[in-house]
């Protein structure tokens, strides 16, 4: 029995100095880097016999630098925009009009590409939320009421409105879609709508429209708005489905539409989206099926996407551009957004009297002559431009959990 404390004092003493041991093996590796990482910085003609003998020395260290900037340039490749010249563009939009022309079942995929020339920033582009929450810098506040479906929104309403598309599956949560016109069975909004909240209580899912964003409250694993049914009191949440969620929500995500779609679609058109988040939904890339029976792929991003390779045509433009030419090429006309023809002020519920106040966000401003339904002017006169509510904070958490991890 006495020597049982020894041996613990032993082991302990020993855990210690294996520790120590490790750390300082660590603080020997972390300077040799550093001193190998100086030392490749020269010019090969600019090095001295010493510094030309540490690379000897630390070979497997100098190729394992090299390889780290291999991988560096091969991801910065990956971030800039790349634009084809302007007889190039008109080339492949032409390829690209013929394709949609014989289509049978077109589907469109949408990302935040498309809704840029709203003034809403994308995720990965060079001045994208997440490019810029990387770097360490904040995202700067963004009026979301005050965007309006762009050029390219009409168009995809258009193409089905005359049965060239018939499914339109998008990434975004900004609502713009549902905005331009599109019917909401021909839209699956697999991220949610900041527009719309939902008691989950009630069923089936009861939906409220609303003419501002109601994602104020809510975050990354809190969905709760603040507000109550109307009908069974039970609490309201939003739709959105942050980085590291799975969506559950019937709608608007409508993941049954996206995937029957999917299944029926020859062609695929993805419009101003990476394709890093949707590549991983398996069921909307036919990944199951021999090469020459999957839809054919066409894409238009000014980036890389991991799905380029698989492509029939990549086009390097903006998605407003490259629309403008095919309609051109598709001889139809595209009206400009009119507010008046907004589905959302008809589909919108009015907050009740003791809700006006249960949010701070600026009302979208209904057409001339309609009355606003949502909540009382007078309580919306100092309201400030303030950024979405789902707007990179999914990101912000996952990013900690990742460190955490590591």
């Amino acid at each position: 029995m006495s020597g049982e404390p020894d041996t613990a004092v032993s082991s302990r003493t020993e855990r210690k100095a294996l520790e120590k041991a490790k750390i300082l093996q660590r603080e020997s590796e972390r300077k040799i880097f550093r001193l190998v990482g100086r030392v490749l910085k020269k010019p090969e003609a600019e090095r001295s016999e010493e510094e030309a003998g540490v690379l000897l020395l630390h070979r497997d260290t100098v190729e394992e630098l090299r390889k780290r900037q291999v991988r560096r340039n091969v991801l910065k490749r990956k971030q800039e925009e790349v634009f084809d010249d302007a007889e190039e563009l008109k080339s492949k939009v032409r390829q690209l009009a013929v394709a949609v022309k014989q289509a049978s079942h077109l589907v469109i995929y949408t990302g935040a590409g498309i809704s840029t020339a709203a003034s809403i920033p994308d995720y990965r582009g060079p001045n994208g939320v997440w490019t810029q929450l990387q770097k360490g810098r904040t995202v700067s506040s963004s009026d979301l009421s005050k965007a309006v479906p762009t050029f390219t929104h009409m168009c995809i309403r258009m193409l089905h409105k005359e049965k060239l598309v018939k499914h339109v599956v998008s990434q975004n949560c900004d609502g713009l879609h549902l905005r331009s016109g599109l019917p909401r069975h021909a839209l699956s909004e697999l991220h949610g709508n900041m527009f719309i909240e939902v008691c989950t209580s009630c069923s089936p899912v009861r939906e409220y429209v609303r003419l501002f964003d109601v994602t104020e409250r809510t975050s990354l694993h809190r969905h709760t708005t603040g507000r109550r049914c109307s009908h069974c009191g039970g609490e309201l949440r939003d739709t959105i489905v942050h980085f590291g969620e799975r969506g559950t929500l019937e709608q608007p995500l409508n993941w049954k539409g996206a995937a029957e779609a999917a299944k029926m679609a020859d062609v695929i058109v993805c419009l101003g989206s990476s394709l890093k988040v949707l590549k991983k939904y398996a069921c909307l890339w036919c990944m199951n099926r021999p090469a020459s029976k999957r839809p054919k792929l066409y894409i238009v991003n000014l980036q890389w996407t991991p799905k380029d390779d698989l492509a029939l045509l990549k086009i390097n433009g903006k998605c407003d551009d490259v629309m403008s030419l095919l309609m051109e090429e598709l001889n139809i006309q595209i009206p400009a957004y009119n507010r008046a023809d907004d589905p959302i002020f008809y589909l919108a519920s009015p907050l009740g009297p003791e809700e006006v106040k249960s949010h701070t966000r600026e009302i979208i401003a209904p057409p001339t002559g309609q009355e606003d339904r949502s909540a009382d002017p007078e309580e919306q006169t100092e309201v400030t431009s303030v950024q979405g509510g789902w707007f990179g904070r999914g990101y912000g958490k996952g990013m900690k959990k990742k460190k955490k991890a590591a």
